[in-house]
């Protein structure tokens, strides 16, 4: 009998070495010459100094010769990537990892449950509702019925109190631009017609009459997508009324603010409006609803902090804000008299950042702890009733529900922990799992470990690293590290399905909590600001040498990445310590320092950035680290693969364009330099499934090739 046995596992272990395959890196990869790339000759003046821009004509992405550039860009990196040996493998098993259910938490709308969930594959998640507890389930929405291609997408939506009518938004190629379509509920026909070029918006009904939402005007023809957007609008769209006939509540010629917002509350007593310049700080005003042509009520008058209306009872108002907190605070005050000096604190402020959310007439402090969730409940009277037990240290969100709620479901995510809904009872405080993850992913079999590291000016910075239990810490390890340091933007746990690609071939993937983030607060995020900004690529390089002195990696299988302000981020440690990195991937980057203001609402990034218009100090210390103009002729830079969209007019692809065009003059060595350009896509928000997995399997083929990874099979790696 045992020999029996013994043979039937020796048979298994001779079956599983011959599925065994090893795909090596090709060892020479053929790279077609570079375009040729004309050089114009633009000089501008900032106090004194000439900068040269000769790429300047990339930044008209309508333009036949731009269209060419980019055709003829997208034709060097395609080659070069299909010759990559491992690369449709990597494709398979990416599609296969993601072929899985995947939901949504549920929520209530008038007599309906929805929730989204998509089969596996699909471009788009669809819209599911179901009637009570037993109810068929139908589909409500299918956004992969929007386009052929799956490019456009759903982008938000929004129900009447009662649930009886719907608005929602589409994007067209991931553009910001967005349509507003108005259906019924009950049998889902049309409500009046299709609003057009609506930007960075919310939808906010009042009752059945109609909602609120903004917008910019649209720039000029042929600019739609690079030109500025400078005065936000906040209009009401009353029903079945043409949008040329939308009544302008805020904003305009008489009061110019770059982004506004409205919202009502709950109980549609108020409307709130936010009012900025910037990203960070903003004007809030209120307006009572109850009472026929009431005014707009001014309660912060001034943008130095930020400010929200999360609730209200009645006439009292329950505010987050960070005026004298730089972590957050809750206070109340009577909206009959809102200013600040008539706040008074209800959850006062702590050594820990506050986000708050409302529901079951509970207040949900959700705060942050060295970059990770904890959650505390508190009544209406400010007492807390309990911390709320989550599974594990990582990522809580959806602590928010109806004032009639009784229940509310919230998901937690770390590294390693695929995103797992729970259901949580708001009187009893008991979780229950409502819906686990279906990826084929076995946490057992990694591990994922809070470091501090000391950057450069002595400051200490957390870091997350993930990996597979048992490696050796030797050097030998592929490594990617990401970062983004900016926006007050906290960048907390959570589980990647792209990221189990390097994680199974043993490989490791470091996420640095840098200065300009919003993991410890404003001060936090200030010091990684304007004339500080420097303090987010130390503390980016200084993770990376962590990651080599502490035998994670080497510079040689050093990748780094990062996307939009995180694009910024690779671009400057790449120009600032290209010997560091082995491969860099600069994603819808920032990467024209004196010029990002200049496209779009990029001049709202001025808090974090501040402008080379400002002053000769700022010019200077923006045009040091700009990574366009930091490039250098004649250096070694790191195989380079740059991504953009030809539809993303938040960071417009123009930073791109002249980046890449500029590292392929420079750049001197085996490296190459390549730029993806996607079609049909933006900033990266509403990306179809299909275009996620080919983008992500380019740039785990291109890490693996020039970190002289070889790429274990399916077979091998589990």
């Amino acid at each position: 009998m045992n020999k029996n046995v013994n043979l039937f596992v020796l048979a298994t272990l001779i079956t599983a070495c011959q599925q065994q395959k090893a795909i090596n890196p090709a060892p020479d990869i053929t790279l077609l010459p570079y375009p040729e790339t004309k050089r114009g000759n633009v000089v501008d003046q900032y106090f004194g100094t000439a900068v040269p821009d000769p790429y300047r004509w990339l930044e008209n992405d309508t333009a036949a010769d731009t269209k060419a550039w980019v055709k003829a860009q997208n034709k060097v990196t395609n080659n070069y990537l299909e010759q990559i040996p491992f690369r449709e493998a990597i494709y398979k098993r990416l599609e296969k990892l993601w072929n899985y259910e995947k939901f949504s938490a549920p929520f209530k709308e008038g007599e309906y449950t929805y929730f989204y969930k998509n089969d596996g594959l699909q471009n788009q998640s669809v819209l599911y509702r179901q009637r009570g507890d037993d109810g068929e389930v139908e589909v409500f929405l299918d956004p992969n019925k929007f386009s052929d291609d799956g490019t456009t997408s759903l982008a938000g939506i929004a129900f009447s109190k009662d649930g009886s009518l719907v608005a929602y938004q589409i994007s067209e190629g991931g553009s910001d631009w967005r349509k507003v379509v108005v259906i019924r509920a009950d049998d889902k026909s049309r409500v009046g017609d299709t609003l057009v070029d609506v930007k960075f918006s919310g939808l906010a009904w009042r009752g059945n009459e109609g909602f609120y939402y903004s917008s910019y005007d649209k720039p000029k023809a042929g600019s739609a997508l690079s030109g500025v957007t400078d005065q936000h609008k906040l209009y009401f769209h009353k029903l079945n009324t043409p949008q040329s006939a939308d009544q302008l509540v805020f904003g305009g010629p008489d009061k110019p603010r770059r982004y506004i917002g409205g919202y009502l509350t709950e109980d549609e007593r108020f409307l709130v409006i936010s009012a900025a310049n910037t990203t960070s700080g903003g004007e809030l005003y209120i307006r009572d609803l109850t009472k026929p042509d009431s005014p707009i009520v001014n309660v912060v008058d001034n943008f130095d902090k930020d400010h929200s209306v999360i609730d209200n009872d009645g006439g009292k108002l329950y505010i987050y804000t960070n005026l004298n907190a730089p972590n957050g605070r809750i206070v109340t005050v009577d909206a009959s008299n809102p200013k600040p000096e008539n706040w008074v604190d209800l959850i006062p402020e702590t050594e820990h950042v506050l986000n708050p959310g409302t529901g079951g007439g509970r207040i949900f402090a959700h705060y942050l702890k060295d970059a990770t969730s904890m959650v505390l409940q508190y009544n209406r009277a400010g007492e807390l009733e309990r911390t709320i037990e989550l599974p594990g240290v990582g990522s809580a969100s959806g602590f928010g529900a109806k004032a009639e709620d009784r229940e509310l479901y919230y998901s937690f995510t770390n590294y390693v922990y695929p995103p797992t809904i729970f259901k949580y009872d708001i009187v009893s405080g008991t979780s229950e799992v409502y819906k686990k993850s279906g990826v084929d992913f076995d946490p057992s079999n990694y591990e994922s470990k809070q470091v501090f590291y000391t950057s450069k000016d002595g400051t200490k910075v957390p870091m997350i690293i993930t990996h597979k239990k048992g490696i050796k810490l030797d050097g030998s390890n592929p490594a990617l590290l990401y970062g983004y340091g900016g926006f007050n933007i906290s960048l907390t746990p959570s589980f990647s399905t792209s990221n189990i690609i390097l994680l199974e071939q043993g490989g490791i993937y470091a996420v640095a909590n840098l200065r300009g983030g919003g993991e410890y607060g404003e001060k936090w995020h200030l010091a990684g600001t304007k004339m500080q900004k420097q303090n987010v690529f130390d503390d980016f390089i200084a993770a990376a040498e962590y990651l080599i002195n502490e035998n994670y990696t080497t510079a040689e299988k050093l990748g780094i990445a990062g996307g939009s302000n995180g694009g910024l981020l690779v671009g400057a440690a790449m120009t600032q310590r290209p010997e560091l990195f082995r491969v860099a991937f600069p994603a819808v980057g920032v990467l024209d320092m004196l010029r990002y203001h200049k496209f779009t609402a990029g001049a709202g990034w001025a808090y974090d950035y501040g402008t080379a218009d400002d002053n000769e100090e700022m010019f200077n210390y923006l045009h040091a680290y700009s990574p366009y103009h930091a490039l250098k002729p004649g250096t070694a830079y790191p195989a380079t693969m740059v991504t953009t969209a030809d539809h993303d007019d938040r960071v417009v692809p123009a930073h791109s364009f002249k980046f890449a065009a500029r590292l392929q003059e420079y750049h001197r060595g085996p490296n190459p330099v390549l730029i993806r350009i996607e079609t049909k896509a933006g900033h990266g928000a509403g990306k179809p499934t299909a275009m996620i997995i080919a983008e992500q399997a380019d740039k785990w083929a291109f890490l693996f090739q020039h970190t002289g990874t070889p790429y274990l099979t399916a077979a091998d790696s589990q």
